[in-house]
């Protein structure tokens, strides 16, 4: 082993060959690749990189390429001739970001020196030959109302920064998304729908641009979606897309890293032309990495749901210790230091049985909230005779609920007459005795999270709907995008087709045999409920301060540490609300990017800090460790 690997340490300000020029430094410090050096027509052309082996011929040597993505650098390792310095840039890596060294002769070798530092990613390399076969190709038209566009601005990548953060990725910061975007290094896309939201994206990184690659290849990073809005396919026409882009500019192939448990996107890569290569990816043993390299999660793990699931991963980056004590009801036993709290999913030994049972029972939620001043809607306990009726025919439109109950059972909306008020009350006493009348108001439904009395996220749950395509027809429709609201929530989420969502189909018009327009979207449930394929959407950053405060109050009246309240909005901007009911245990998962388990995390080891992200969503609460 030679000196500089043995310590750590090597030449950082050395000249690059390429063009004689000095290392750019990019935030943070990170060095980023320079810009292409201007050609030299009187140069021979690049070779085509037929049968090639990437780096064997590549960079003069003293030369060693990075390129600052944002989320972390990507390490072309054939660009270096010595490892020592491969490992001092990989022990340079910034706090919260990932670095991925690609394309490094001998990988194992140098993990092998340092098995405390670096590992071998478990993830597989594809490679698709440019032009793509035309089984790739015929894709690009396949998706009504999607518009693949490159990335623009600062609000184009504060969205992709929250599709990362939903699926669990690195998230970067905005103004580095939006440079390298402005570059041909990089081919940075995004899926537009019909409505103008970004809801899924891609990069493609250029060999040739970024280091005159002899082997003409390129690689592509961070394909994900939005599953709670993307169309199915959108990640395939982000992907055909992109190979489009590269065979115009004359690329031999593109490369991606896949986690080899994703045998999902595998095999849609087979499908469309990738083939495994042997190139290995080597990473630094770090907090985000921990899931990659540590020898195996606690037991139990892999059966936790989304809401719990989230907590013990927050737990697990900051070295909490994670016992998984009953996986089906998503109960945890978290230990640090002397200290031991058992969680179920967002619901710990922090919250007392007093304050749970005041959330519990929706009518002493309004009882508690009208005595602090908040407002709430008219109401009353169902009496069953002519009280009943007297209330709503003052007040016009009703909701029917079990005082005690969760996930919209036993619930109807838009009650008008003493016929469907007889019949809402039955159905709710199927799920508790007591049932609970209210004024229906209009608005936005709107779930605010409040941890240790602050607001840590506000969302607008929207009820389910389908976007036509003029060729499935609703039934369809409804079950692709239950099966997309199931896979993106664990199985927690789908959209029931029951009289419910007969009776709301055919009031806009349609039965379920009808072929929706193009572009038509149609709201299929009543409630906004996410169990029964509810969006959520996040305005944390647009909450009027008068719901924030009101917010706050009702938190300490009922004396809880962490709740999810929903409130009916005419606007999350605006300071006109009313509340509807308190739950004692609310799905963190439901609001990132917001931090919401960091600040759960901060509530029960205040001693313990959340690892450093790279952005921060608007509205975003700080941490107080």
């Amino acid at each position: 082993m030679s000196d500089t690997l043995a310590t750590g340490t090597a030449r950082t300000d050395r000249e690059r060959v390429l063009g004689r020029r000095r290392e750019r430094v990019g935030p943070g410090g990170d060095p980023m690749a320079p810009a292409p050096a201007t050609p030299d027509p009187d140069a021979p052309d690049s070779p085509d990189g037929s049968g090639a082996q990437p780096g064997r011929d590549g960079p003069p040597p003293g030369d060693g390429v990075v390129l600052d993505c944002g989320w972390g650098r990507l390490v072309f390792g054939q660009t270096f001739t010595e490892q020592a310095a491969v490992a001092a840039v990989l022990r340079s890596e910034a706090a919260g970001a990932r670095d991925i060294c690609i394309y490094l002769r001998d990988p194992h070798v140098l993990v092998s020196r340092l098995p405390d530092e670096l590992f071998i990613d478990p993830s597989l390399t594809y490679r698709l030959r440019l032009p793509a076969p035309p089984a790739a190709a015929d894709e690009r038209d396949g998706l009504p109302g999607l518009r693949i566009r490159t990335l623009r601005d600062a609000d184009d990548a504060d969205a992709v920064n929250r599709i990362y953060a939903r699926n669990g990725m690195v998230t970067a910061p905005v103004d580095v998304l939006v440079d390298n975007a402005r570059t041909d290094r990089f081919l940075h896309l995004v899926a537009e729908d019909a409505a103008g939201d970004v809801v899924g994206t891609i990069t493609g990184v250029d060999h040739v641009a970024v280091f005159a690659d002899p082997d003409n290849g390129a690689s592509l990073w961070c394909l994900t979606v939005d599953f709670n809005t993307a169309p199915p396919g959108t990640g395939q026409a982000l992907l055909t897309e992109l190979a489009a882009r590269l065979t115009a500019r004359g690329r031999a192939f593109v490369d991606l890293s896949v986690l080899a448990e994703n045998t999902g996107a595998i095999r849609l890569y087979e499908r469309l032309g990738f083939y495994r290569t042997a190139t290995l990816c080597v990473k630094r043993k770090n907090p985000i990495n921990e899931r990659l390299f540590l020898p195996a999660a606690p037991k139990g793990y892999d059966r936790l749901n989304p809401y719990a699931k989230i907590v013990a991963d927050e737990a697990m980056r900051r070295g909490i210790r994670v016992e998984v004590t009953d996986p089906e009801w998503g109960e945890l036993r978290l230990s640090n230091g002397g200290r031991t709290i058992v969680t179920r999913e967002s619901l710990s030994e922090l919250t007392s049985a007093v304050a749970m049972s005041r959330c519990d029972d929706k009518r002493v939620t309004r009882r508690i909230l009208t005595e602090a001043g908040l407002s709430v809607p008219a109401g009353r306990t169902a009496t069953g005779d002519d009280a009943d009726v007297a209330f709503l025919a003052e007040v016009g439109r009703v909701v029917v609920k079990p005082a005690r109950g969760e996930q919209g059972n036993g619930i109807t909306v838009g009650v008008r007459t003493p016929e469907a008020l007889t019949a809402a009350v039955a159905l709710a006493r199927n799920f508790c005795p007591d049932v609970l009348i209210e004024q229906m108001r209009d608005g936005e439904d709107l779930r605010v999270i409040v941890i240790d009395h602050e607001v840590v996220a506000a969302a607008v749950r929207r009820p389910a709907q389908v976007t036509g395509d003029g060729v499935h027809d609703v039934a369809e429709l409804i079950e692709r995008q239950s099966r997309r609201r199931a896979a993106a929530t664990g199985g927690e989420s789908r959209i029931p087709v029951d009289d419910m969502t007969r009776e709301v189909v055919a009031e806009a018009g349609y039965e379920l045999h009808d072929v929706l327009p193009e572009g038509t979207v149609l709201a299929v449930r009543r409630t906004a409920n996410l169990h029964t394929g509810g969006t959520i959407h996040d305005v944390t950053g647009e909450l009027h301060p008068a719901i924030a405060e009101a917010c706050v109050a009702a938190s300490r009246a009922l004396d809880i540490p962490v709740t999810g309240l929903d409130l009916l909005v005419s606007a999350p901007d605006g300071p006109e609300h009313v509340f509807i009911e308190a739950n004692e245990r609310p799905g963190l998962a439901n609001h990132e990017p917001q931090p919401t388990a960091e600040r759960f995390v901060d509530l029960l080891f205040p001693g313990t800090r959340a690892p450093q992200r790279l952005w921060t969503p608007a509205g975003a609460a700080s941490s107080q460790a």
